[in-house]
């Protein structure tokens, strides 16, 4: 198993795994191998893994990754309220604002999926602000069609 320059764990979940047993507080152990079943289709292992890596203390740019990640699997298993919930974390957490910007129109594209338009229209106003050319893709999207 080795480790990136980002200092992530590299491997298969089985070696991951014997990382995790090895030192069970971890964090960044359990990103990895959220991120590893991920990739294979484990949604509910991944899940758990980014839960436990969140909750044991991750450095903010892994922890704005893993809220991203566990929130698009949320949106995925149909867990709306979670997603929301994490797509808010990462606003919350003002990262990057191209990173921002993602995250509210993730988060509108769930509210609008649940029926909260209202909602969704309010944060794609906001990713606007924070980005204008999101209006001249809009616009010329709109001329196009």
């Amino acid at each position: 198993m080795l480790k990136d320059a980002l200092g992530e764990w590299r491997g298969s979940e089985e070696e991951i795994t014997r990382q995790i047993e090895a030192d069970p507080v971890n964090a960044q152990a359990w990103a990895s191998r959220a991120a590893v079943r991920n990739a294979s289709g484990d949604r509910e292992g991944a899940l758990a893994d980014f839960s436990m890596a969140i909750k044991l203390g991750l450095r903010f740019r892994e922890r704005i990754t893993a809220w991203g990640n566990r929130g698009m699997i949320r949106v995925e298993t149909g867990d709306y309220a979670g997603a929301i919930e994490d797509f808010s974390a990462v606003i919350e957490a003002r990262p990057r604002k191209a990173i921002v910007k993602s995250a509210l129109l993730q988060r509108a594209l769930v509210k609008e999926k649940i029926g909260d338009r209202e909602g969704g229209a309010a944060d794609r106003r906001l990713a606007r602000i924070l980005s204008p050319d999101l209006n001249k893709q809009q616009n010329n999207k709109e001329i196009i069609a």
